[in-house]
């Protein structure tokens, strides 16, 4: 469904992806780690082609993404911070949102899920924060595609919504779909997560099964697994092949390299 072949991406002098290669092609629940600044944000918003990587390339559906942004309807994306009007009421943004598609939407079914019929006529400006965390959500959630990108969306949420989430996640998972999270809470990811891809500087240190990381480092849960990792000396990338040119009798020459 998704691959990501060499994908670099430099802002400046910064190199925050560097030599990606990745494959998200079977459904279920991929956990995408790394502390902050290890390129997580960066690299989902490379494969929605919000940020336009330096090199390599990204195919969805085996068909490299292009500028039109077509292949975006089969994608469902949460973003870690959105930002909408202030003075903009729920029933608003929801209904303004569903004008632009003309799928069907659940939006009623979720607002009825995190329990937010109350707050349909409220501006956006006057909610709390675990509120708005909730309309995302509906947003996000509403339409029926068979990829779901969900960075950091536990922000905020109060016990009772994050076991909504959670319900709808395994649904969503149940239902054959491609899940990427991104998250700082551990036993979320202990609980739900079919694999880990983790990051760190732009590179990725472990691809496999939660128990795989487990066992590999000795250590009883992924919250100390991943400790380990970043202070334990057991970080080695996985290897990469990069490809590169070089002039040989004043011809350009392709290779590739290991790094």
């Amino acid at each position: 469904m998704i691959q990501l072949h060499h994908l670099e991406k430099s802002f400046g002098r910064l190199e925050v992806l560097r030599g990606i290669d990745v494959a998200f092609d079977q459904p279920g629940i991929t956990a995408v780690l790394g502390p902050n600044g290890s390129g997580k944000s960066t690299l989902l918003k490379s494969i929605l082609g919000m940020v336009l990587p330096s090199a390599g390339q990204i195919t969805f559906q085996g068909k490299p993404i292009d500028q039109q942004g077509a292949y975006r309807k089969d994608i469902s994306y949460l973003p870690q911070i959105a930002r909408f009007p202030e003075n903009l009421r729920v029933a608003e943004l929801i209904r303004m949102i569903e004008s632009f598609r003309s799928q069907p939407s659940r939006s009623a079914e979720l607002i009825r899920h995190f329990g937010l019929e109350s707050v349909q006529q409220s501006q956006l400006g006057h909610l709390s924060g675990g509120t708005r965390q909730k309309v995302n959500l509906v947003l996000t959630l509403m339409y029926d595609t068979p990829v779901i990108i969900l960075d950091e969306p536990t922000a905020g949420l109060d016990p009772v919504a994050l076991v909504k989430l959670k319900e709808l996640i395994i649904q969503a998972r149940s239902e054959g779909k491609i899940l990427l999270i991104t998250t700082h809470i551990m036993s979320l990811v202990e609980e739900l997560a079919d694999r880990v891809v983790f990051l760190l500087e732009g590179r990725i240190y472990f691809d496999g099964k939660p128990e795989t990381l487990k066992e590999r480092v000795q250590e009883p849960n992924l919250e100390k697994a991943i400790a380990s990792l970043l202070s334990g000396g057991h970080l080695t990338p996985i290897s990469t092949t990069r490809p590169v040119q070089a002039k040989m009798n004043g011809k350009v020459i392709h290779a590739t390299i290991k790094s």
